[in-house]
């Protein structure tokens, strides 16, 4: 007896067996229980969705001895018929292969003459994008007013390629890529129909090879169980598809997750004595943060997902949100870059050490120094308050408090004399000028960073560093000046712009200045005060135009309205 395979043999034979098509299922049944049948109707989607079957069961529904409704009989001669492809008056056509003007005028030549043994005679023209541009025209006029007994069914994976004029003419519906819980589901229940035992986990890499057909996933399920030789199982479909082991992956986020560069360089090797594919590891790792996101955002939401859940979860308390945010984008841009790479490997793990390059810095006792100290600068210069500034040798340490990041302290100077950290309850500090070693050394600054960047002269990357960072603490030590800023992102921390940012501020104090940074929440920067003040004065403007006497009138005698945000302060 001749093998049918799983895809013929488990076709669906009622609109209610259809998998994933909810939508076009509903539609169709209230349709066809109405009486409302229109007389053309068009199936787009991607392949092994269920074009051809859907309308293979709508040419049953029509034509059932039994009378036109959602549920056709199915044993009637015509429903069998139509079943077996040999119903004289269902006619399927391949556009691909009858593309021309002159097969479609056969067609429509054939379409005058009245069903043989049928209610209706039904046109289906698969791949209905192939046909040529004279094809489409001649067919206009009998898809807009064709005989009463006349149905046409257009397939498609293309509808972007059919002219307007033909979709116009058409009852349009998108069948949707099969989800993979819903092939699960379903290879599950055919498996068991034909008793053949199977793992779980191999049905999930099934699907997901499938990539949202389902004819794919059951063509897929015969290669398994003739390459299994029976039981289908995890390790045999991994071998048979030549996918990613997900142990390599979870070594992957182990290493990244201890910053152990040599063990995810190992891993790479690994995958390379085994010919695995990159590209296929990047997308499988993008898929992973993804899911520990959704774990961290939205706790709960995932199912144990193939048993990875318990794994991720750990990954999702070990990984920080911007962490994982960060990782994906640059696991993305790496598969885009992948193509253009040297080789696979070189781009695969330069992808792998870009996540190493760019992980967030966490802590106090991780910070970024400037690349190198600058030259001691002149002894005297004159700072943007207007007051004096000499060098000197001495010690000072400096604690912004958190009074201070809320408003501006008061004016604070720093002495020669080595002192103990400010306390946040001590609000006027005395101002004394010590002498050390024979040279006098006074910084007279209150500590308040943000009016000092406010209206700094330097551009660039550099600006955005000094305006976005907020000041932890600082100090005065051997005659520099030591500052620790917090930043909220790791991308603007760049040697350059903290040497650029470390220049302005020497020739500023007339000192060594020396930058660390690390990565945090900042609050009180300039950048928020300019905000600030941007949105004070934009409620100053709106006020005052509301109390105009003039726009009163007109909203008390003509009915005006002030056009939301058409309202812009004047600029300073």
């Amino acid at each position: 007896m001749t093998y049918l395979v799983l895809a013929r043999k488990y076709r669906p034979k009622r609109l209610q067996d259809l998998v994933g098509q909810a939508h076009v299922v509903r539609a169709l049944s209230n349709a066809l229980e109405s009486g409302r049948i229109h007389h053309a109707y068009l199936f787009t989607g991607t392949r092994g969705v269920g074009k051809t079957t859907l309308s293979r069961i709508l040419a049953k529904c029509l034509n059932c001895e039994k009378g036109v409704s959602a549920a056709p009989c199915g044993e009637c001669e015509a429903c069998r018929a139509i079943d077996a492809d040999r119903f004289v008056d269902y006619i399927e056509l391949d556009a691909a292969s009858n593309r021309s003007v002159n097969d479609m005028q056969q067609l429509l030549e054939q379409a005058v003459y009245a069903p043989t043994a049928a209610r209706y005679k039904v046109y289906m023209v698969d791949e209905v994008h192939m046909l040529t541009g004279h094809a489409f025209n001649a067919m206009l006029k009998t898809l807009e007013e064709p005989p009463e007994y006349v149905k046409f069914i257009l397939a498609t994976t293309d509808p972007q390629k059919i002219p307007v004029t033909v979709l116009s003419r058409c009852l349009q519906f998108n069948l949707k890529q099969m989800p993979e819980d819903a092939i699960v589901s379903h290879l599950s229940h055919i498996l068991d129909e034909e008793s053949i035992r199977y793992e779980l986990p191999a049905l999930r890499q099934l699907a997901h090879g499938a990539q949202g057909s389902m004819r794919d996933a059951l063509s897929l399920t015969d290669q398994a169980i003739a390459y299994a030789s029976g039981d289908i199982t995890a390790g045999a479909v991994q071998d048979m598809l030549g996918s990613l082991d997900q142990t390599y992956l979870m070594r992957l986020l182990e290493c990244l997750s201890s910053q152990d560069g040599a063990g995810m360089l190992a891993v790479a090797d690994e995958m390379a004595s085994r010919g695995l594919s990159y590209q296929a590891a990047l997308q499988e790792l993008s898929t992973l943060f993804n899911r520990i996101a959704i774990i961290q955002c939205v706790p709960g939401y995932l199912s144990d997902d193939g048993g990875q859940a318990e794994a991720l979860r750990a990954f999702a308390q070990r990984f920080s949100p911007e962490e994982v945010q960060l990782y994906y984008g640059i696991t993305i841009h790496g598969l885009q870059e992948i193509d253009l790479a040297p080789d696979g490997y070189a781009g695969f793990t330069m992808t792998l050490l870009r996540m190493l390059a760019f992980a967030p810095s966490s802590g106090q006792g991780n910070v970024r120094p400037s690349s190198q100290k600058q030259p001691e600068a002149a002894k005297s210069q004159v700072p943007s308050k207007g007051k004096p500034v000499q060098a000197g040798v001495s010690r000072r340490i400096a604690s912004v408090p958190d009074s201070a990041r809320e408003q501006p302290p008061k004016e604070q100077q720093v002495a020669g004399k080595p002192r103990t950290d400010l306390s946040a309850t001590q609000q006027e500090p005395s101002a004394t000028v010590g002498k050390e070693l024979g040279q006098a050394a006074a910084i007279q600054w209150d500590g308040h960073w943000p009016a000092l960047v406010k209206d700094i002269p330097i551009r660039g990357l550099a600006r955005q560093l000094a305006q976005q960072t907020e000041l932890v603490r600082y100090a005065m030590e051997g005659g520099e000046l030591d500052l620790l800023l917090r930043s909220p992102t790791p991308a603007i921390c760049t040697v350059s712009a903290i040497s650029k940012l470390s220049e302005w501020l020497a020739g500023h104090f007339g000192c060594t200045v020396k930058i660390r940074t690390e990565i945090g929440k900042a609050e009180n920067t300039a950048n928020r005060d300019a905000r600030e003040a941007e949105a004070a004065r934009q409620q100053q403007a709106e006020a005052a135009m509301g109390n105009d006497p003039y726009i009163q009138s007109l909203v008390s005698g003509f009915g005006a309205q002030i056009v939301e945000g058409s309202i812009k302060p004047n600029p300073n």
